[in-house]
């Protein structure tokens, strides 16, 4: 039988799931965690199909759906600590690799008022109207706080060894 409903949802799974991901592992920086909560984002979606109101804005109202997973997986986090020594630790040897742990470290730094605008516009493509919306503030705050994302990350890589060393 045809549900529209179900083609809808179905078209919405295949058009955002890439970009949901790409957040969520932002956010997360953990694959598992990230696809479930894309997993958990697209059965919330689900139930509250109905309550979409403009199919135009479906991916805001999936992303703010995501940041709201995210932050109830915090609420009940209990973190697990290994006590292994520094050299008891893997290292790998390849410097792609490196740089691209790098980046992500170093963006992982930032503080999540600064991260969240940041990747927002980065990964996925939003305009400062649209984050504003998204994390329920001001345009002028987004643009705040993605030109102070911008220079924790310019004076962070000026200060690293291997930038010092390429000037």
């Amino acid at each position: 039988m045809f549900n529209p409903r179900r083609r809808q949802y179905e078209q919405t799974v295949r058009a955002y799931s890439g970009d949901l991901f790409r957040y969520a592992y932002w956010l997360c920086r953990d694959r598992f965690v990230a696809e479930d909560l894309v997993q958990e984002t697209f059965l919330r979606a689900w139930n509250a199909w109905d309550e979409l109101k403009d199919q135009a804005a479906v991916k805001s109202w999936l992303i703010t759906i995501l940041r709201r997973e995210h932050a109830r997986l915090y609420e009940r986090k209990q973190f697990d600590y290994v006590d292994d020594a520094p050299e008891d630790l893997p290292i790998a040897a390849d410097n792609d690799h490196f740089e691209q742990v790098d980046m992500d470290n170093l963006v992982a730094t930032l503080p999540l008022t600064l991260r969240e605008p940041l990747l927002l516009q980065a990964l996925g493509g939003y305009s400062c109207a649209e984050i504003a919306d998204l994390l329920e503030t001001t345009e002028g705050a987004v643009m705040t706080r993605l030109t102070r994302a911008r220079q924790a990350l310019r004076a962070t890589l000026a200060n690293t060894p291997r930038h010092r060393e390429a000037q």
